[in-house]
């Protein structure tokens, strides 16, 4: 009736809870306490309790039992986010504790169902070794008062017992938990006990016998049960932990007992220490086995940055150690590492957020399924992402309903797609027999049978039962090893007790030296007690794993089957990849403004060819010729500046780049200064002499080209100093600008970093602030001189007036265009086509205007033919040309002599004049009228260098209408001026 209540209250009470919530909106609903025990509600008063009816999410409560009672079911429930409470499928109950004295016989053991605790409902099974007989009952049940239903049997000896002594180990499997692989791996480990007890030729007077528990995986619950077997009989000789956690436990307490441990599903590096675990051995590789072949496939894939998400234990701890020293030697980069402790909500977030793409995860299976959530709702997974993953996870893992995610299994699976795993290869993939005379797949077969057609997917440790059914065999014929030595040294295998090192350390090097095949693979062990094995490499193609590939480790081999699948085109790029692209000047752009430079050049040239053909020529002699050929030169190389002004990168290569740079800096300033220089001097010489006061302006009248040439050479000297200057200390190197990365109209995991070459030096803005600055000050210059002699005329520089418009047009031309380059430095099409045609707009402009007019002159007005006319009519030839002017310049100089003595007359009788003017004015002032007409006599004639303009100034009103007496007959001939003017002056 109890039983048929109790069952009642099982299926019905969360039934009823569920009802309970579904009248409630949010939170949970308040259960009751389970008898003989209550609630503790944290945080909560008595008088909150009774009047609160709805928990909120994330609520915890704890059962608590009265006297001593204990709780045997769940202890704390918290309150989910569906409104239910965690674990309702387990009833917690409050129940008294049995004797644990029934636990334990003398000569005989004890099977406790189920595992943990005797309270009620508690069974013991007693049975006696080899030798002796059971006296009582051999079944014991825990009443609900706490007491054993029957009394403690006894062993005692069987004189007639002549059969196998036992040897018995002691395991521990994890039956539940984060791993729970004792689902699979217990029925293999007994699978390889009943063939070993039924060989002959294997341990033939012993029978080994598994004694075991449920660790769950649980460092906490194995400390109990090591207790339980290490105080309670028989003996064991050898223990046999699973998972990592458990083992280390295990096998850092059994060097105090001089226990043997021997592992067959740990696979944490940790205990790969032989200080730490000197008697510790597993069939299971370390998990640093793994990395190995990691570092390979990231090689084998171009990767060179990888993240990682860890659990925080110390098996993955050290695996993740161990990874990023041998990544740091392969020359590959941790970019980021994460790790969490129960949520690992807030590493995923952190991954995605550090754009991790090539990702090795290292947890257990249950957060496994955590982190895949978190990572379906992150959009962590597709074409750009590859998770690396343990591959002993079961099958189906992803698919696997849990209640501590909120993702369906569609959208596990769709996370999971492509992911690659690295397993120790745990099932002998050849058809061979081993030691047991199975190979691998009548193992599997055998297997299937005894799990009773469970699916293997969902059985725990499936993959890992090969190691579990070797491991037996490996202590089977460890054992059996040593029965020789120990007998001949008086020692046999029942004679171990916990005080006895040198059984124990025969069986040490019994196990250290095995090597046998085995159903998981070769079975061999390293100095540290870990197994040596190959790697599978495996990869989830469309919701089921596929072999891609095996690695052995110790030779460095990679067998690939190249049936790799991926969701992209291939395996993804471990970063966003940046594809380098420097930007070109446009060619077309280059040789059209090339043509306009070429032509440019060619006009320079024709300009120059016919100033130097024509320098005899009095006209073009006026217009300082030697100035004009330097223009046309500096033109020439300002116009050459432009062709290194459009090389760059895609002409030549980055070595050369620096001599580019110099040729264009080099041409630009040799070609101003020249170009800019004869014409500034031209300008400056004319402000020079005729803006000056007249007494000076005589004096420098007199033209001396050489003045015009150092003038010349000074600026081009000071251009050429500052160069080299320049060049020495600040060389010009190559500099990269970058801009902002930009995505190419492909769908495609890049993106385009546009690159720019400059020539720059470290203190670039410096040296053009002072060259900007020099060159500045003479544009400015060079406009105001223009300006001020715009009205100016002078034979001695026939051409200043359009030496002017040339000033006018380069200095607005350079004033404009240098700022704009800088400002378009960044643009390379539209700085090299600014500046350029500035250069070819400024040279054209020049050359037109200083010569074109030259030419057309010469041309038209036949220049050329009255040259040679008037050196016939002379009767002297170009050669007497510098002669006579010589002799006009003496004559000039005589003529000014005289020409100061009549103007001292013409003062004299101006005084006369005006004192005759005042005496008839007080005489007979009608006479004066008559005398405002009367005239003086002058010369008639005049030396060519007088001015009558001086004599308007100086003369009163009757002496300036008689001008025409300084004219003559028109301009004074060079040949009659000395014999038939000089005598007038005298008269």
């Amino acid at each position: 009736m109890e039983q048929l209540l109790f069952l009642i209250i099982f299926y019905l009470l969360p039934t009823l809870i569920s009802s309970i919530h579904n009248s409630t909106t949010g939170g949970c609903a308040i259960i009751r306490p389970p008898r003989d025990g209550g609630i503790r509600y944290r945080g909560l008063t008595q008088e909150q309790i009774r009047s609160v009816q709805i928990l909120p999410e994330d609520y915890e409560i704890e059962y608590i039992c009265r006297g001593s009672r204990i709780i045997v079911g769940p202890k704390v429930r918290k309150c989910l986010r569906n409104g239910t409470w965690t674990d309702m499928n387990q009833l917690s109950r409050c129940l008294l504790v049995c004797p644990r004295s029934w636990m334990s016989l003398e000569n005989g053991r004890v099977a406790l169902q189920p595992p943990g605790q005797p309270v009620e409902g508690t069974v013991l099974r007693y049975s006696c070794h080899a030798g002796f007989l059971l006296e009582g009952f051999s079944i014991s049940h825990c009443t609900k008062l706490g007491k054993w239903d029957s009394p403690k049997p006894l062993c005692v000896y069987d004189s007639n017992y002549t059969g196998k002594k036992k040897l018995y180990i002691g395991a521990l499997f994890p039956m539940s938990g984060g791993w729970p692989g004792g689902q699979a791996c217990l029925p293999a480990a007994q699978m390889a006990l009943d063939l070993v007890n039924n060989r002959t030729d294997i341990l033939p007077d012993y029978e080994l016998e598994l004694i075991h528990y449920d660790s769950m995986c649980d460092p906490g619950e194995a400390t109990k049960l090591l207790y339980d077997l290490l105080y309670t009989e028989p003996i064991k000789i050898v223990l046999m932990p699973g998972c990592s956690s458990v083992s280390t436990l295990v096998a850092e307490a059994a060097r105090m007992w001089n226990l043997i441990v021997f592992s067959y599903g740990s696979s944490s590096p940790a205990l790969s220490n032989r200080q730490r675990f000197p008697t510790f051995f597993r069939t299971h590789p370390s998990a640093t086995l793994h990395n190995p072949t990691r570092v390979r496939l990231f090689q084998k894939w171009g990767w060179t940055k990888i993240a990682t998400i860890q659990q925080t234990t110390e098996v993955f701890t050290s695996t993740l150690d161990d990874l990023e020293e041998r990544v740091k030697e392969a020359g590959i980069e941790i970019s980021v590492r994460q790790s969490f402790l129960t949520d690992p909500a807030v590493a995923v977030k952190n991954l995605k957020r550090q754009d991790a793409r090539i990702i090795v995860g290292l947890f257990y299976e249950t957060e496994a399924r955590k982190v895949f959530c978190e990572v379906f709702k992150e959009k962590l997974y597709g074409k750009k992402y590859v998770w690396f993953l343990i591959g002993w996870y079961a099958d189906n893992w992803f698919k696997i309903k849990d209640p501590a995610i909120n993702c369906t299994v569609e959208n596990m699976t769709e996370a999971v797609e492509g992911h690659v795993t690295t397993e120790i290869v745990m099932l002998n993939p050849e058809t061979v027999r081993g030691a047991s005379n199975l190979t691998s797949q009548e193992f599997l077969a055998q297997l299937m049978s005894r799990l009773g057609g469970k699916n293997p997917e969902e059985t725990g440790g499936f993959q890992e039962a090969p190691l579990a059914y070797d491991a037996v065999w490996a202590l089977a014929l460890a054992l059996n090893k040593t029965v020789a030595p120990l007998r001949a040294k008086g020692w046999t295998l029942e004679d171990f007790n916990y005080n006895n090192k040198e059984i124990t350390a025969e069986i040490y090097r019994a196990l250290n030296t095995s090597s046998f095949e085995g159903v998981s693979g070769h079975v061999v062990f390293d100095a540290q007690g870990s197994r040596m094995a190959w790697t599978l490499i495996e990869q989830l193609q469309g919701g089921s794993y596929k072999k891609i590939g095996y690695y052995d480790s110790t030779k460095g081999n990679l067998s690939w089957y190249g049936n790799d699948k991926w969701i992209g085109l291939g395996p993804p790029a471990d970063q966003t990849k940046v594809i380098e692209e420097f930007r070109y000047l446009s060619q077309k752009l280059f040789v059209s403004v090339s043509v306009f430079a070429g032509l440019g050049i060619l006009l320079g040239i024709v300009c120059l060819s016919f100033n130097i053909y024509n320098s005899s020529i009095r006209y073009i002699q006026n217009s300082q010729p030697y100035l004009n050929n330097m223009t046309a030169v500096g033109c020439v190389l300002a116009l050459a500046a432009v062709f290194p002004l459009g090389i760059d990168g895609l002409h030549v290569h980055r070595s050369q780049f620096p001599v580019v740079c110099q040729f264009r800096l080099w041409l630009l300033g040799l070609g101003f200064s020249l170009a800019y220089g004869s014409m500034f001097t031209k300008i400056w010489w004319v402000h020079t002499v005729f803006t000056k006061k007249d007494e000076k302006k005589e004096k420098r009248k007199h033209l001396e080209p050489w003045k015009l040439y150092v003038t010349v050479a000074v600026l081009l000297a000071i251009d050429v100093l500052s160069l080299l200057i320049w060049q020495i200390m600040d060389p010009l190197h190559i500099t990269v600008e970058k801009f902002t990365k930009e995505a190419p109209k492909e769908d495609l995991d890049v993106l385009i970093q546009p690159l720019l070459e400059h020539c720059s030096s470290e203190k670039m803005n410096t040296w053009l602030g002072v060259v900007y600055g020099y060159k500045g000050l003479l544009l400015l210059l060079g406009i105001f001189l223009a300006y001020e002699t715009k009205s100016i005329s002078t034979e001695k520089i026939n051409d200043h007036r359009a030496v002017g418009m040339a000033i006018y047009n380069v200095a607005v031309l350079c004033m404009i265009t240098a700022p704009v380059t800088m400002i378009l430095s960044s643009q390379q099409d539209a700085s090299f086509a600014f500046a350029s045609l500035a250069i070819i707009f400024s040279v054209y402009i020049t050359l037109v205007v200083l010569f074109v007019p030259k030419i057309r002159r010469l041309i038209t007005r036949g220049e050329w033919q009255s040259e040679q006319q008037d050196t016939l009519k002379t009767g002297s030839s170009n050669n007497n040309d510098e002669e006579k002017s010589r002799q006009l310049e003496r004559e000039n100089r005589e003529l000014q002599k005289i020409i100061q003595e009549k103007e001292e007359r013409v003062t004299e009788l101006r005084n006369q004049l005006a004192e005759r003017q005042a005496l008839r004015s007080r005489r007979r002032p009608s006479v004066q009228n008559q005398n405002q007409n009367h005239s003086v006599p002058s010369s008639q004639a005049e030396p060519p260098s007088y001015s009558p303009a001086m004599d308007k100034r100086s003369l009163p009103p009757s002496f300036s209408n008689s001008s025409n007496l300084y004219q003559g007959e028109g301009k004074l001939s060079r040949n009659n001026c000395h014999n038939s003017r000089l005598p007038l002056l005298y008269k």
